[in-house]
């Protein structure tokens, strides 16, 4: 067993000892695995024939996002409003902490200090293998940001009148899209494609009096409004995340489909002081506090479900599992699972080619992704896509702009930490998002680049890449050698969302075979993946000598029989 750990065999120690390295007799390890073997050759075994149990529901749920305040019933809000502003100000009346508490949120400085890692990071600083760096795109990006006026470097972050309340407080469903258009900007800036015909129908002024009447708490549309279209367009980042969402089926998100438990994004990332749970910067990958009503959701499984979700009485097995093994892995057997597709790879440097006309190129597959655009280089899509499995601990290490790279071999632009050596590891379901993009050859560094604008720095101006990497550079504080160059990069991000149904969980075989799910996970023994020849042989001669032993004794009896007579 050099090597190698032994998974799942739980049950025997301290309940708090979870899985740890040990040192096992050798007849006990023989004995365990002579069973394995013979169970594996005689058939089945008992948990391998029983469907995976997803976790019980919770004894009571609301169908409804509920508030206990009609606020078309306030006479301050039966007004008439031209802007944005002049609505926040108005709650600010009444909510006169409201923006203090905003101001203290990633949400809202889209950046953290990780006290893990020592890094700052937050969308303001991380580079990531999409639309690449915020310094210098911020008209273009920051139509996600829950201000108003975030347009470049001077943006107020002390303004509490900045603060856009209805960025995440309009339940019409109607803001969030129109948000977007209030800046404008040549529609080909966010549009590969779109019909011009239909630029007055969708390009409407929001209205302002209508939307102060119907405010309450954040629905799945309004979260939606920029999580499920971050980084390029409907569900093209996260792949978990994506309008499906909004009104999903069962058999794509048990949790927030109406057929299920139709939950909003903040029945599990409920806010305190607008503080909402569930960094993907600071994860919490393993919750061993379990279930707290009191305290509420903490945005992790365990805080609803507890520590042994699974009845003990029928599928005992399963919860020996939990201690190692992420919810998520067997219960988001795939993602990008609501008919619509997620990139999973980008390759920038194929950007900016024209046809002989000298205008942009779009090409697209047979399901009309686009696959190649002149702004965008090309990408691949994909749906249904099965998750990578990884060792986690819910550190996670970001390449910025300070780091060296090796631009020969494949740059992480995340790393996450864990082993299976690691008892606060789980096995944890991940999308990898490949990609090549900008670097600067000459420091040996990412690159931030400088996309969206008119002047002749943006590269969708003039398709210049070392104009757009100068100016992005400067833009974000670094020098620039003046040498670019391209690098294949990875990132990964831990799948949380379109947690399916009980019935459609992974099965035991979907693990622990050879050929399985965690094939390429290594660094422990998995029964059913993983064997030892001398043991297997072993398991073997005491089957054949059973078998011999059974075959003789009959025999003997038969010959004894017959010398009676």
């Amino acid at each position: 067993m050099t090597g190698k750990r032994l998974l799942g065999f739980k049950r025997n120690w301290s309940a708090t000892a979870g899985v740890r390295a040990c040192r096992w007799p050798t007849s006990a390890i023989v004995f365990v695995a002579l069973a394995i073997i013979i169970g594996h050759g005689l058939g089945n075994s008992a948990d391998a024939q029983e469907n995976a149990a997803s976790a019980p529901q919770p004894a009571s749920s609301e169908k409804a996002i509920t508030a206990t305040a009609d606020h078309s019933q306030f006479e301050v809000l039966k007004q008439s409003f031209s802007s944005g502003p002049e609505v926040t100000k108005t709650c600010l009346g009444c909510h006169n902490q409201a923006a203090k508490q905003v101001h203290k949120t990633i949400h809202w400085n889209w950046q953290l200090s990780n006290e893990r890692t020592g890094q700052v990071l937050g969308m303001r600083h991380v580079i990531n293998n999409l639309f690449v760096s915020l310094a210098s795109n911020e008209p273009f990006c920051t139509r996600c940001h829950i201000g108003f006026d975030w347009t470049d470097q001077s943006f107020d972050f002390s303004s509490e009148e900045q603060v856009d309340c209805l960025a995440c407080h309009d339940t019409t469903g109607t803001y969030g899209l129109k948000r977007m258009h209030l800046r404008r900007a040549q529609c080909n800036a966010c549009h590969i494609e779109y019909d011009p015909a239909r630029v007055r129908e969708v390009v409407q002024r929001p209205n302002f009096s209508e939307l102060a009447l119907n405010v309450g708490r954040p629905t799945r549309t309004s979260c939606g409004s920029c999580h499920f279209r971050s980084d390029g367009g409907d569900g093209v980042k996260h792949g978990d995340l994506d309008s499906s969402l909004e009104d999903p089926p069962r058999e794509v998100d048990v949790h927030m489909s109406k057929n299920g438990l139709n939950f909003a994004c903040v029945t599990c990332h409920e806010a305190k002081e607008h503080q909402v749970p569930g960094s993907r910067y600071l994860p919490v990958t393993k919750d061993v506090r379990g279930m707290d009503v009191v305290g509420g959701s903490r945005a992790t499984c365990e805080s609803c479900h507890g520590l042994a979700p699974h009845p003990e009485a029928t599928k005992p097995k399963l919860n020996d599992h939990v201690d190692r093994v992420a919810c998520q892995t067997c219960h988001i057997p795939a993602f990008a699972r609501g008919g619509l597709p997620t990139k999973t790879h980008w390759d920038w440097s194929t950007a900016g080619r024209m046809d002989e006309a000298g205008k942009e190129i779009v090409k697209k597959d047979a399901q009309e992704h686009i696959v190649y655009s002149t702004k965008r280089g090309d990408g691949k899509w994909s749906e249904n896509i099965i998750p990578d499995y990884v060792w986690f601990n819910g550190n996670i290490k970001h390449t910025t702009l300070e780091d060296s790279i090796d631009p020969t071999e494949t740059v992480r632009l995340n790393t996450l930490a864990g082993s299976a050596d690691d008892p606060q590891s789980r096995i944890w379901p991940v999308k990898t998002l490949r990609g090549k993009q900008p670097i600067d050859a000459g420091n040996a560094t990412l690159a931030a680049v400088h996309l969206f604008g008119t002047d002749e720095g943006a590269f969708w101006k003039s398709f210049d890449w070392e104009k757009s990497v100068t100016a992005g550079m400067k833009a974000a504080g670094r020098e620039f050698s003046g040498q670019m160059g391209f690098a294949e990069t990875e990132m990964r991000i831990p799948i949380n969302h379109m947690v399916a149904p009980k019935e459609n969980a992974l099965q035991c075989n979907d693990c622990h075979t050879k050929g399985g799910r965690l094939e390429s996970l290594t660094g422990f023994y998995m029964p059913g993946r993983d064997t030892f020849h001398w043991l297997t042989i072993l398991g073997w001669l005491a089957i054949l000598g059973a078998l011999a032993g059974a075959m003789g004794h009959a025999a003997m009896r038969v010959v004894f029989k017959l010398l009676r007579k």
